[in-house]
Formats: structure tokens, sequence, C-alpha cells
């Protein structure tokens, strides 16, 4: 004879799936914000007030700032690992790593809240993010960043094994190309360089996103040996 399932469990269920929702809420309105103020002027408050409910909710579901910024940062790095993957599937190593560059350049300019954000995350040691941060959201965070990379390590790893490219250990080089496109996109964000006009004497002059991509084009092609 069947036995029914106790009803707890059905309010269980439902009551899981509303948190699901309420918690995907609450990172689309910190996304909105962050693409419409940046992170550093986006507010616990002014989230809670774009989904409807108190900071003390939004508290709830997140450990704080720093889970719910990283988070964001997910939906952010889900995509851009949509545009890489996308970037000349099927073509040759050099090519494809310049594609993916290329890639990586365009959306960090078309949302420069990711960069605001996966830097500011960067800032922190591990210690300080296994504290502030639960092991559930770091995994989601990890699992986010390392998809990206695998698309990197793929493409470097087919170009060694083709022989088109010399890299001792592809997963570093992705790790440091990633960290290093950040610092890029920054500076690209910024648009000055500064230099000497004459010794002791400072100035600045202009850089464009076009000239970040080729430069770190340039210096991953120089990095697998090319």
């Amino acid at each position: 004879m069947a036995t029914r399932a106790p009803a707890t469990d059905g309010r269980r269920t439902a009551a899981a799936a509303r948190r699901r929702v309420r918690e995907q809420e609450i990172i689309a309105a910190t996304r909105a914000l962050f693409d419409q103020r940046g992170v550093r002027d986006a507010q616990i408050d002014d989230i809670a007030r774009a989904v409807g409910i108190n900071r003390a909710i939004v508290y709830r579901h997140f450990s704080g700032k720093e889970e719910l910024f990283a988070l964001t940062l997910v939906e952010y790095l889900d995509e851009l690992r949509e545009a890489l993957e996308a970037a000349a599937p099927g073509a040759p190593p050099t090519e494809r790593l310049t594609a993916i560059i290329g890639a990586f350049v365009e959306y960090g300019g078309t949302h420069p809240a990711f960069v605001d954000c996966a830097q500011t995350l960067m800032r922190r040691s591990g210690p300080e993010l296994l504290d502030e941060i639960s092991e559930s959201a770091l995994f989601r965070l990890g699992r986010a960043i390392s998809s990206c990379l695998a698309v990197l390590i793929g493409v470097l790893e087919e170009g060694v094994a083709r022989g088109d490219f010399r890299v001792a250990n592809p997963t570093l080089l992705a790790n440091t190309l990633y960290a290093s496109g950040l610092g890029a996109l920054q500076l690209a964000r910024v648009g000055i360089l500064v230099m000497e006009e004459s010794p002791g004497v400072p100035t600045v002059g202009t850089i464009s996103a076009d000239q970040v991509r080729d430069y770190l084009v340039t210096s991953a092609l120089a990095l697998v040996g090319r």
C-alpha cells in the first residue's frame, strides 16, 4: 500500500522554491544597479528597495555584501563564458586564442561593472573570502571562473598538442592571462597612459580599447611561443 509523503515535505519544497526565486530577484536587482551605477555606488538599501523588501531580508538570503557581489559576478562570468565559447569555434589555436582575447575585451568594455566586481573580489585573500562568503557561494563562484578558464585552457592545450604553442602549464598561463586581462580592461576604461615627457617630467597620453586588445593578443602570442 502506497504511503503519502508528509505534508511538511511539500511545504519545505515550496519554501525552498520561493527562497530561490527571492535570491534570484535580489541578484538581478544587484546586477541592474551595477550596470547603472557601478559597483561602488550600489548599496544594500538600494538593492532591497528595488526588490521591494527591507535590507534585513537581503541578509537572510546572503551572508553579507561580499557574498551577494560574488554571486552577481557569477552571472557576468556565465555570460562571459558563452562569449568566449562563441569566439571562432573550430578555428586553429592561434586564431581562436586571438578571437577569445577579443571577446574578453569586448565583454569587459560593454560591462565595466564586471571588471569592478571581479577586481573587488580578487583583492581579498583566500582566508578573507572563506570568512565572508559561504562555501556554497564560493563553490558557485569557483565553478563560474573555472568554466571561463576551461575555454582558454582548452585552446592552449590544443595548441600544445598540435605543436603550435610551447606552454609548460596551460592552467597557470590561463589564470595569468585572466588576471592581467582584468587589469588591462581597467586601463582601457581609464584611457590614460602615464609616461615621462622628459626625465623626471611626467605626462599623460591616451589609450583605446583596441590598443589594449592588440597588446593583450601580442603578449599572449609571445607567451605561447608564437
